[in-house]
């Protein structure tokens, strides 16, 4: 999806903040002036002004008022899913048994370092990506979509994937098979892979080898693989991610929605492993 949500926060909350300053400097001053002036006739006049007077006079431009009020809920809303916690729906089954498609997720933004929204910069150094974690990042050939997979590669590392089995700096990663499945009639493996301190299930098709190839991961870049073995487009295809388009590690499953005319099921809500 190449709508960029956070380009249009930020605009909004600027838009909104502007509206809110500019009511500020120049029309409360305004209202101010005109209910002093309107006050000072009628005290010449022998009189007060109305209650409803009043209210006429000090009525704010339905625009700007509108743009004060969704400011302070516009900037908190940027403050946290720029910096703290953002939330993600799974469009495709490429992390699969992991994640399913409609699965809604959160992710921790901060994890691996404070980004500016909208330029990605990092300005506050945190942890890096370790092996197996479970990344949210930009896809390095169109940065305008997101992608989820895992960590396999880490900076210097060697990559090797050789009859469907990963090898990490020529060690393989240790495959257990614990169903074929459908049952009777199987067409892919449900695998637990250990990757490193990481252990997780993984899809594997009963098929042969489509690819075998072997990298070198160049410093501040990650390679990244997604769970569904077979069927994910991943840096084995198109190559490393960069730091910089790091976007922060899922880290739970609080909701599942599979289609819009489908009921929301939070009883699947559980920690991504």
């Amino acid at each position: 999806m190449d709508f960029d949500f956070a380009l249009v926060l930020v605009a909004l909350t600027f838009l909104a903040a502007l509206g809110w300053v500019y009511d500020r400097v120049m029309l409360s001053a305004n209202r101010r002036q005109r209910i002093a002036v309107a006050a000072a006739q009628a005290a010449e006049n022998g009189t007060s002004l109305s209650d409803d007077t009043l209210d006429g006079l000090n009525k704010e431009n339905a625009l700007i008022d509108t743009a004060r009020s969704l400011f302070p809920v516009l900037f908190i809303v940027l403050i946290l899913r720029s910096f703290l916690v953002e939330p993600f729906q799974i469009p495709s089954g490429s992390m699969l048994p992991t994640l399913k498609i409609g699965d809604f997720i959160l992710v921790n933004k901060w994890e691996y370092g404070f980004r500016l929204p909208v330029l990605g910069t990092k300005v506050i150094p945190m942890n890096d990506p370790q092996r197996g974690d479970v990344v949210v990042f930009k896809y390095p050939k169109q940065p305008a979509i997101n992608y989820i997979k895992r960590v396999v590669g880490l900076p210097g590392d060697r990559i090797k994937y050789f009859n469907k089995v990963l090898y990490v700096n020529d060690k393989p990663q240790p495959q257990k098979v614990l169903a074929q499945l459908p049952p009777g009639k199987p067409v892919r493996a449900l695998i637990e892979e250990q990757l490193g301190p990481v252990t997780h299930e993984m899809y594997r098709d009963l098929t042969p080898p489509r690819i075998a190839a072997e990298w070198v991961v160049p410093e501040g870049h990650y390679f990244m693989v997604g769970d569904n073995r077979d069927n994910s487009n991943d840096s084995r295809y198109w190559g490393f991610v960069p730091d910089e388009l790091l976007v922060g590690k899922a880290f739970a499953v609080w909701m599942h929605w599979n289609t819009f005319f489908s009921v929301p099921d939070f009883g699947d809500a559980r920690m991504i492993k």
